[in-house]
């Protein structure tokens, strides 16, 4: 499947809400040394790389991602004091940079496979060294399986050619025994946060930025996209009705923690 086209802005419309799982995450990391070496994989435009910085001001910092666009914003506006690779996560070696930590805020679930990245991660981590990843675990809420039911759909499967399951986690306890295999002291949880969206189409607004990005690179032709959105955005507002406050999007995560033993 090619690259999604992605949106730096579209994605930082929700930047907050995107970020706080990040700041939970880095909260539950072991102390590292002074000047750790981090690397940010799937750094995206820069939000998760620029919240390493708050974390450890003193660190040498370097973002991966496969996307020049999102690499453009991040050394702009994102973390510019930061390094930055474009490269796909999934063939980058993180091993040669020696880190004290690896970080990956929601990227797990666009890598086929990943579980078998993650005891090459964890090795590639200095004796002491941590893991720390999180990612969406929300592909069962009606904004993924009504997304996916759309593109198997016979108005739009011949024309997008996806994979409806392409994009995925597995269940907590998978990630725990890889990680505890790999002689790691781990943690893994999860959490679920009901946000509050305002606006017109707002889980259309959010998913835009993330979940539909494949879609909106394959339809190239502005009445297609219009009218794939359209018919989306009306099954989005039926399985999230706007209420008195906006409308309320039940978002799951995961969360995992891993440190090698010194």
């Amino acid at each position: 499947m090619p690259t999604p086209h992605w949106d730096p802005q579209q994605y930082l419309r929700f930047a907050e809400e995107r970020t706080r799982p990040l700041h939970e995450l880095l909260a539950r990391v072991p102390e590292l040394p002074f000047q750790p070496v981090v690397l940010d994989l799937g750094c995206g435009p820069g939000n998760s790389t620029a919240v390493v910085r708050e974390h450890w001001p003193q660190a040498t910092i370097t973002g991966v991602d496969n996307s020049a666009e999102m690499l453009q914003t991040a050394r702009t506006t994102g973390e510019p004091t930061a390094q930055y690779v474009l490269a796909d996560a999934a063939a980058y070696d993180p091993a040669p940079a020696r880190p004290d930590l690896i970080v990956s805020n929601a990227l797990i679930q666009w890598l086929p496979g990943h579980l078998k990245l993650l005891p090459r991660w964890a090795r590639a981590l200095r004796p002491g060294g941590v893991l720390a990843f999180q990612a969406p675990g929300n592909f069962d809420a009606p904004s993924h399986t009504l997304l996916r039911e759309l593109i198997s759909g016979p108005r739009w499967s011949a024309r997008l050619d996806l994979d409806p399951k392409r994009a995925g986690v597995h269940d907590p306890a998978e990630y725990l025994e890889v990680l505890l295999a790999e002689g790691c002291a781990a943690d893994v949880w999860e959490t679920t946060y009901y946000t509050v969206l305002t606006g017109p189409d707002p889980v259309l607004d959010w998913t835009k930025g993330t979940a539909l990005r494949p879609v909106l690179s394959k339809l190239t032709d502005p009445g297609d996209q219009a009218a794939f959105l359209a018919e989306y955005g009306a099954l989005l507002r039926e399985a999230y009705p706007a209420g008195p406050h906006g409308t309320v999007f039940p978002f799951r995560r995961l969360f995992a923690v891993a440190a090698r033993h010194a």
